[in-house]
């Protein structure tokens, strides 16, 4: 099968292709716009790599415009965060550009509007054109300035741009139909007054500042952009994104649509996540347990994973929600796995140490195992890890009184310890409360490197760390921020459905190799997960963040409860 047959299609890029076949374009340029007021998150990535791809698989251009329009909201610091985060996911572009870069052009072409008889100056209040705008099923009224003569909405508009008027005294509108069936083609507002504060580029020199639907459209008709590629929310702003550039008689960019990404578990709004920033409900924007990409790459997500999830996703334009298609966020945790289990170095990491006595072996003896780096890569290599008379190990991997199949440790019963030997629990030491502190077993010395000679066999394989060389550790285990598969489910809003246990801070034993990581550096901890070392680490105290477990948890819970 050649290579062509096996490129990957759909609606998206067949349109594309069918543009080029018949002439319409003869090349292809595409475009991000985000806003800079916020920082990215993952329902971000899809319609970002859906406009890198189409441009780079076409041998096109991609821009990424930063969509400037808003002094109230915007901030330079958002812009820098934007372009850091989509480098991370390894897109490229041919250009930075503005929004505010077009802005003397784009007034010019408002005024020729205005000298059309296509474009007044409003002076309703924003409540009054909000309530003559009519309804889905009732038309609009015509405001009383409608008709307004072109010199006096040139002279208007002027005076607007140099701050004669005050905030929401005034707008520019598009002359199109009051009683049109789309409500978004209903004289739409294209300027609107803002005098503070100062636009992060510009300054003072404005203080008019064009809508979305007015200046990105002429944007991507300035910039020669060919496909519009956005999501599905635009659809009934499209026939408006059409009407500028045809009575301008500018280039006429296509624009095409597709289904948001969002994510069960999670909300996704600018809005709500800036909430649970500013009530301290999580502890930043780059919170490990927040869908923005800077919280998923502080928890170890790596790039890829976050890539290859939204391609599975598709670009679909059935949405499966209001808000989009709704993507089950175990499809993300599988991808993150997937990618890790061929990437992450095997270590091994106690998160809820057990003192385990081995009573045979040589109180100065220390031993050296071979340990595999990694499974999946040959060229990993081993490591040393050492071993001695005191270990511990998991508390979930010792029953005093075990239930019915379970096969780790418990008294009388034999198990493998990972790499080393096997191990007989004989009996236990207790505190005044009652409580296990310390297990005692004896080993078999014929047994190093985890197979009896005698050809007997274990049920179950434990892992470790040498008590003696052991670093003491921090560890974050992360869970999805919310209980709810759908947050906004009830009346009590979002954060009523916040996960309580969202975040456990637990205190750990990992093997001496992890003394000093690297941050960002990610591992296996061998039989509970992948973990990522958290920024906040130290060198007397690494800080490892929980990225995801080794296998789907909640599939479990799910299951149990039906």
């Amino acid at each position: 099968m050649s290579s062509e047959e096996t490129k990957p299609t759909d609606y998206i890029r067949e349109a594309v292709a069918e543009d080029l076949k018949n002439g319409r374009f003869n090349y292809v340029r595409t475009r991000l716009p985000p806003e800079p007021n916020g920082y990215l998150h993952i329902g971000h990535v899809k319609a970002f790599m859906i406009d890198y791809l189409i441009a780079k698989e076409n041998n096109g251009e991609l821009i990424l415009r930063f969509d400037d329009t808003n002094p109230t909201k915007e901030e330079t610091e958002f812009v820098d965060a934007i372009m850091e985060d989509a480098r991370w996911l390894g897109i490229e572009w041919a250009k930075v550009t503005y929004a505010s870069d077009y802005f003397d052009e784009l007034y010019e072409w408002a005024k020729k509007l205005v000298l059309m008889g296509k474009a007044y100056v409003d002076d309703q209040t924003p409540e009054e054109v909000s309530a003559n705008r009519g309804t889905f099923t009732e038309p609009g009224k015509n405001s009383p300035y409608r008709d307004r003569s072109v010199e006096e909405n040139l002279d208007l508009l002027e005076r607007m741009k140099n701050g004669e008027f005050p905030d929401g005294s005034r707008v520019l509108r598009a002359k199109i139909d009051m009683a049109h069936p789309n409500i978004n083609m209903r004289d739409p507002v294209m300027y609107r007054i803002i005098h503070e504060p100062p636009h992060h580029r510009t300054g003072t020199k404005w203080k008019i500042y064009p809508m979305y639907d007015w200046a990105h459209g002429q944007n991507d008709s300035m910039e020669g952009i060919t496909h519009s590629l956005c999501s599905l929310e635009y659809r009934d702003h499209r026939p408006l994104y059409e009407w500028f550039p045809e009575q301008l008689g500018v280039f006429k960019p296509r624009q095409i649509e597709f289904a948001r990404l969002n994510l069960n578990y999670t909300v996704m709004s600018k809005r709500k996540l800036r909430r649970l920033v500013e009530e301290g409900y999580v502890s930043g924007w780059d919170d490990p347990r927040m869908p923005t990409l800077r919280g998923m790459r502080r928890r170890g997500y790596p790039a890829k994973a976050i890539v290859d999830f939204v391609a599975r996703m598709g670009y679909s334009t059935v949405a499966t929600s209001n808000s989009g298609v709704i993507a089950d966020v175990s499809m993300l945790e599988e991808s993150v796995r997937d990618v890790l289990n061929k990437t992450s170095l095997r270590r091994m990491g106690v998160m809820k140490p057990l003192k385990v006595v081995i009573d045979n072996y040589p109180d100065d003896l220390v031993e050296e195992m071979d340990a595999i780096n990694n499974p999946e890569d040959p060229n990993a290599g081993t490591r040393k890890v050492p071993f001695s008379k005191v270990v511990y190990i998991e508390q979930d991997d010792f029953r005093e009184s075990p239930p019915p199949k379970y096969y780790r440790l418990f008294p009388g019963n034999e198990v493998r310890l990972r790499y080393a030997y096997f191990i007989k629990c004989t009996h236990v030491v207790k505190n005044d409360a009652g409580e296990i502190v310390e297990v005692h077993v004896t080993y078999d010395p014929s047994t190093r490197g985890g197979d009896a000679p005698d050809g007997r066999k274990v049920k179950s394989t434990i892992h470790w760390v040498s008590a003696r060389h052991a670093k003491e550790v921090e560890i974050r285990m992360y869970d999805r921020l919310f209980i709810k598969e759908d947050p906004e489910e009830g009346e009590d809003g979002f954060i009523a459905a916040l996960n309580p246990n969202s975040l456990r801070i637990l205190t750990g034993y990992v093997e001496p190799s992890l003394s000093s990581p690297e941050t960002g550096s990610q591992y296996q901890f061998e039989r509970v997960g992948y973990f990522c070392v958290d920024p906040d680490t130290t060198p007397n105290k690494p800080v490892f963040n929980m990225t995801v477990n080794l296998k789907d948890t909640w599939a479990k819970i799910e299951k149990k409860g039906k």
